[in-house]
Parts: C-alpha cells; structure tokens; sequence
C-alpha cells in the first residue's frame, strides 16, 4: 500500500517524444506499451521505482498532451493535468532533433505553472547528436538533460537530479492484499465497473472498442483489506490481433492473469457468451486463479430481448461447463446493482484458494471415492490410488499430489469425477482446483519421500510419466 508520504514523480510531454520508453528504462522492466505509433498510452500509468534502498516513489507515464478535439481526448488531458497537480517533481519530455513546438510550449508553461520542480529531458539524443538539445533553452526550463532511453543515456543524471529533489521514503508492500483484474473482450464495460469499484475517475471510459490498452490499477480499502484492482485492455479475436500495440495489449491482460488472485471475465448482456469469453475463462482456469462470469450493463438489456435472468444463467451455464464452478452475477455500473458483491464475493473466494486440507481428512475421503468407484485400466494395467496430500500454497488455489501405480492409465472422466466428489464435500465456488497424478515407486527410487520431494523433481517426474490432471 502507498504511505502518503511516498513522493510522485510525472511524466508529461506531448505525443510521441518517448515517454513511455524513458518510463520503462527508470524502472527497467517493460510495464508501459512502447510502439512507434503517437498516442498509444491513453490511462496514466503508475509504477514503484526506486533510487536507493530508502528512495522510493511512484512513477507515473501519462497519454501524450495535445489539443482536446472531443469530449473523449478533453478527459485524456484532464488526467494528464491531474497527475501533474499531484506530483512532487514533473518530467517534461521533448524530442531531440526537432524544432520546439506550441504543445510543447503549452506542457512547460503547464509544468511552470504548478510551482513544482520541474525537469527538461531531450529524448532520442541518439538520433540527433548534431542538434543537441539546442533551442530547448527557450522553455525555461532548469535543468534540462539529453536523454536516450533505447542506450540509457542520461538516465544516471537524472537520477542525481530526483536524489535531491524527493525525500527519503519506503512503499511498503502489503503481501496480504487481494488483487483483481478485470477480463474480458472490448468495450464491455471494464473501466466503467472500474470505476465505480475504485469510486472515481480514474481510467477512460468511452462508448468505443480498445480505450483501455495497459493494466490499469488503482489501491483501495474494503472490510479491512486492501484489494488491488486491474483495468486490461480487451482481447479481441485471433483474427483481429494487429502485430502492433493489440499484440501489446494481449501480453499485458495474460500479465494481469498472472499477477491477480480473483479475475472478473466481463460479458455485455447484448452479447453474451462468445467463443472468446469461453477461452479467456480456459486462460484463468489454466492459470489457477479464481473466476466469477460478470454480466455487465444489466440495465442497458433491450427490452425486445425475451430472456429473464434465469434463463440467461442457464444459457451461460451451458457455454461455460468446462467451469461450473464459477459463479455468475448481474451488474450494472451505472445503477451500482452487485458492485459491492463484487468485493464480498472475490473475498469469499480468495479464501477458498487457500483453504488447508488435513492429510488425514483427504486420505479417508481418497479411499471412500476409490472404494465407492474404483478406478478403470487396462488388463494388469488398473490405476492404484494410494494416498494424497495437499501440495504447498504455490498461488494457483488448491492442488493435491496424488501418489499411486499406473496413474498414467487414469481416465480424464475419473479425474474430473473426483474433483466432482471434492467440491460436494467442500465449498470450493470460484477457485479451480488441480490433481497431480504421481508413480509412488519413481518418487521412492532413490529413498526419497514422495510428500517431502521437490517441486520442481515432481514436475520433472509429472512431465516424464505424461500425467496430470485433466
């Protein structure tokens, strides 16, 4: 979570002149979409970036300042100006090797004009050697320092400049927080829910398809926890993915899969259940991470359409079978209707994901399911269950190591029949939960014991036998 007293640096500068380049190589890793292509950040983004071990501070990438042509772009520049107005130090950026322009004008005078300290970086210094930051002078801006962030190139002078200007500060990170991100395809709703789950202004949010292209995210309290939330941009059809900033903005929603705890897969109620919200929830599923199917807009529903609710939810039932562990709700942003739940039911179900099973418990529940049902094999080639113990919390909800002979002659439906026996004696809603189907005699060759042995040899062995659970 972010103390107050954690000071913020912003990046602004006109479109195109390499923000986002200098923001990734502060904080040396690639976190902001980088193309060459004007205006490809829209939300301001914020990262930790640190100077020394007691030096901290957020860094924040904003879209690039231009006129305001629509009511669309005039929110863009609103928060660009709001990330300024609340920074302790403002970098303005310009391009090297051209001539200064009345945008850029206009962000110096804006950066002047807010008292803060403000810093000149002349980016691309590496295509303009002959030019230098000539005529850059006249922004008034001091200091100014020639930059190249593809070479790193005045980066250790700025760093100077900032060990001056910023306090000393620590971001303490809470490991106990709960992080949710927003799934889905375009335009359904994402940054609208939010939001109004975060309660203010803080991504764009507009009536057309990709306004949202990095992982947004905002901190926030709720019950006495603090929960993350993640705003993705929205994955389109294979077919429709450009090699560009979509192909970006692909990798950074498998990014949030990855970082979060509980996803929310978004479905517009006009166009419910696509081929591609069935394959993003394979994604989290895949991934381990807890999953609630969101109908967004509930209350933009045409009123032609005949379908209730509860024949909605048995239409969505059957698209997503492969996860009928997934709860499913109705919301609308704009009514507020389920926001709340939100926060209750992805609380519930982070819960469930670290749930502590005894050994003992599942080794009784493991031999009524194998007495009740024993499992089919081959002649002489019947699997054998011999016991199970839970594997360790590795962030990817329950799983259970599931030690036997001729497990790899196991039937994918025997697999999902326990899992069907499991989830009837536990509640496990909104959590996947995995078995790990293992050769008692291969984890026993060597002395080892198969409950204490690494995980990466388990893997080695799962990966070996072409086991595992379905």
């Amino acid at each position: 979570m972010m103390s107050k007293k954690v000071p913020i640096v912003a990046i602004v500068g006109r479109a195109n002149v390499g923000k986002s380049s200098l923001f990734n190589a502060l904080l040396e890793r690639r976190e902001a979409i980088v193309a060459r292509e004007a205006g490809t950040t829209r939300d301001s983004i914020m990262a930790k970036a640190s100077l020394d071990d007691d030096q901290d501070f957020w860094l924040v990438d904003t879209a690039g300042m231009k006129d305001a042509e629509d009511e669309f772009e005039f929110t863009i520049q609103e928060q660009i100006l709001q990330a300024a107005d609340s920074a302790d130090v403002i970098l303005v950026v310009a391009e090297a090797g051209t001539t200064v322009t009345e945008e850029d004008r206009r962000v110096a005078k804006l950066a002047l004009k807010s008292r803060k300290p403000v810093i000149l970086l002349v980016n691309k210094i590496d295509q303009a050697r002959k030019q230098g930051t000539e005529g850059f002078e006249r922004l008034g801006i001091k200091p100014m320092i020639a930059t190249s962030a593809i070479h790193r190139e005045g980066l250790s002078e700025l760093a100077d400049e900032l060990q001056t200007l910023l306090p000393k500060a620590s971001i303490v990170e809470d490991d106990g927080r709960l992080r949710i991100a927003l799934l889905g395809r375009p335009n359904v709703g994402k940054s609208a829910l939010f939001n109004s789950l975060a309660n203010k202004q803080q991504a764009i949010v507009a009536d057309r398809a990709g306004t949202t292209r990095d992982i947004n995210r905002t901190t926030l309290r709720h019950s006495g926890r603090t929960i993350e939330i993640m705003d993705t941009a929205g994955i389109r059809r294979s077919g429709k993915i450009g090699t560009g900033i979509e192909r970006f903005s692909v990798i950074r929603t498998l990014s949030a899969i990855e970082q979060s705890d509980v996803c929310f897969v978004l479905m517009d109620v006009n166009e419910l259940a696509t081929g591609l919200d069935q394959k993003i929830a394979g994604m989290i599923k895949d991934a381990g991470k807890g999953l609630v199917l969101v109908v967004s807009k509930w209350d933009a529903l045409d009123e032609k359409t005949p379908y209730s609710r509860d024949q909605l939810a048995v239409e969505i039932a059957n698209q997503f079978e492969f996860v009928p562990w997934a709860p499913l709700i109705f919301t609308s942003s704009i009514t507020g209707q389920n926001v709340t739940k939100l926060f209750e039911l992805a609380q519930e179900i982070d819960a469930r994901r670290h749930q502590k099973f005894g050994t003992r418990e599942l080794n009784q529940w493991l031999r009524i399911v194998a007495d009740r049902h024993p499992p089919a094999g081959l002649k002489n080639r019947a699997p054998k269950l011999n016991y199970i113990v839970q594997e360790d919390d590795s962030g990817q909800g329950p799983s259970f190591k599931v030690f036997g002979s001729h497990t790899k002659f196991l039937h994918w439906s025997y697999k999902r029949h326990m899992e069907r026996m499991l989830r009837e004696q536990h509640d496990l809603t909104g959590t996947p939960i995995k078995f790990w189907f293992i050769e008692k005699h291969v984890t026993h060759r060597n002395g080892d014991s198969p409950t204490k042995a690494p995980r990466s040899d388990l893997q080695k062995t799962i990966i070996s036998k072409k086991s595992g659970g379905r």
